[in-house]
């Protein structure tokens, strides 16, 4: 006689889940249009605040190091004007930004406009 093994099916939700998460990683990426419009809007800020925080950094290490001269007593009149180039760096930080911010929003406007008017269409 001719024996077939029996048919034998196993199914596990958590199992189909991790195999699912696990092929997504293989897939070419497939970015939706509100997924570039997010990541487009949320780089144009990204650059700018880069910018800014090196300038605060820079300028409260400044600012620091005036203080620090100033204190000592010795050297009073350099404390003085490194505290006060530290405070001009510190002051630059978020003009800094904004210019930096507005001149990406402005080099990505075509993008997000073209984007947005897809998405208002299909809406």
């Amino acid at each position: 006689m001719n024996q077939e093994p029996p048919f034998d099916y196993h199914y596990s939700a958590k199992t189909q889940s991790e195999v699912r998460r696990i092929r997504e990683k293989y897939l070419p990426n497939r970015e939706t249009t509100l997924e570039t419009l997010r990541r487009l809007d949320a780089g144009a800020e990204k650059k700018g605040t880069v910018w800014s925080v090196a300038a605060g950094v820079v300028g409260t290490l400044t600012l620091g190091g005036g203080m620090s001269l100033a204190m000592v007593g010795r050297n009073l009149a350099w404390g003085i004007a490194l505290g006060a180039v530290g405070i001009f760096i510190l002051s630059c930080a978020y003009p800094l930004y904004q210019r930096i911010t507005k001149r990406e929003r402005e080099r990505i406007a075509p993008e997000i406009l073209r984007l947005t008017d897809m998405l208002m269409e299909k809406s």
